[in-house]
């Protein structure tokens, strides 16, 4: 028999609203019951688009989490709250979705994981990159060993112009660091699913503050306040993993480049490679002839859910919900989000001390 999910949301800021709250609308086996966040007016405006009837508004979460009939929650707060009201919501018996990154902290990551173990509810983090129509396919080839064995991977997440004035993206304390922890998250995380990789050996990172300091700077957002600038504008990580294979990662919100781009990966593997620049392009070697082929993802032939169409951050939500209410493990583990935030750490402790990172 079908069942609808009473999820709650946990931050009712842009993130809520630009994704989390539109795509479970859609969703006809979840409705959202519940509404919290610190500005209390933000989760009253929240509730009266995205609610069913009779919602309830709350300004503390620890409340919210009281409510026995929610089943699910999801957490979109700021980085450094991500750990603490995830670990409550799990012991409160709810299953929970967080944001990205998993955490500020590796340790705070591992608290999260723990407790998922701990209480046997499902815990998974948003990385919905992995659910475009670009990174299914890619994702489909490499498990049919298209590509080989991938030996370099290259990370990209990086913006000429496009620096967050709005929220806490500034602030180091609430957000950990700056690009490289915002969507250099996405580009790391999407390439270690593709390679399958998650044993890192090593880590060695760069990170600048070159571009924060200028004021009326060109952006895309509008001009930033230097003085809110605490984070980094740009940074670089070399990582390499116990099996040799090699990653590099490249993040930034403001840096002199001309070709840019977001959440996107490049494979070079023994048989073949794949990246990911001018739509998905796969090349290799046949007949002692060299070729590249652009797939056409917009073809019937490669359509992954017959008669729907969904974008990534739908595919999200919908993939979530059957996780839970069909008891299946959800695309994203918590693992292997456990394992983006060490590296991403690794760089930042990198680039501090000027010394290479190793991990047991």
């Amino acid at each position: 028999m079908s069942k609808t999910l009473k999820i709650g949301i946990i931050g009712c800021g842009g993130i809520a609203n630009g994704k989390h709250l539109p795509s479970l609308a859609k969703q006809k086996r979840a409705e959202i019951v519940a509404f919290c966040d610190i500005i209390q007016e933000r989760a009253e405006e929240a509730a009266e688009k995205f609610g069913v009837e009779g919602s309830q508004v709350f300004s503390d979460y620890r409340k919210l989490l009281e409510n026995k009939d929610i089943e699910v929650v999801h957490v979109c707060t700021p980085n450094d709250s991500h750990s603490e009201i995830t670990v409550a919501a799990l012991e409160a018996g709810k299953h929970v979705l967080c944001e990205k990154p998993m955490a500020k902290t590796a340790e705070q990551a591992r608290e999260m994981l723990d407790a998922a173990k701990r209480t046997g509810k499902k815990l998974s983090i948003a990385y919905q990159n992995r659910y475009r129509n670009d990174s299914l396919y890619l994702k489909q080839l490499v498990e049919q060993g298209e590509l080989g064995e991938i030996y370099l991977g290259k990370a990209i997440a990086l913006r000429r112009r496009a620096v967050p004035t709005w929220g806490v993206f500034l602030d180091e304390d609430k957000q950990g660091g700056g690009p490289l922890i915002d969507i250099g998250t996405h580009a790391l995380d999407l390439t270690l699913w593709l390679m399958d990789n998650y044993k890192p050996k090593s880590v060695l990172g760069s990170t600048f503050h070159k571009l924060g300091d200028r004021k009326n700077a060109a952006n895309a957002f509008g001009p930033w306040n230097p003085e809110e600038f605490k984070v980094e504008d740009s940074a670089f990580g070399f990582i390499t993993m116990q099996n040799g294979a090699t990653i590099v990662l490249e993040s930034s919100w403001a840096l002199n480049v001309v070709e840019f781009g977001e959440a996107k990966t490049l494979l070079c593997g023994t048989e073949g490679g794949a990246d990911m620049q001018d739509g998905l392009r796969i090349n290799g070697e046949k007949n002692s002839r060299l070729f590249d082929t652009k797939i056409d993802l917009d073809a019937g032939g490669v359509a992954f859910y017959s008669g729907e169409t969904e974008n990534e951050a739908d595919r999200e939500a919908r993939l979530w919900i059957e996780a839970i209410l069909d008891d299946k493990e959800p695309l994203v583990k918590p693992e292997q989000a456990l394992v983006v935030t060490e590296i991403l750490e690794a760089i930042y402790e990198s680039a501090r001390t000027g010394k290479a990172v190793y991990f047991d």
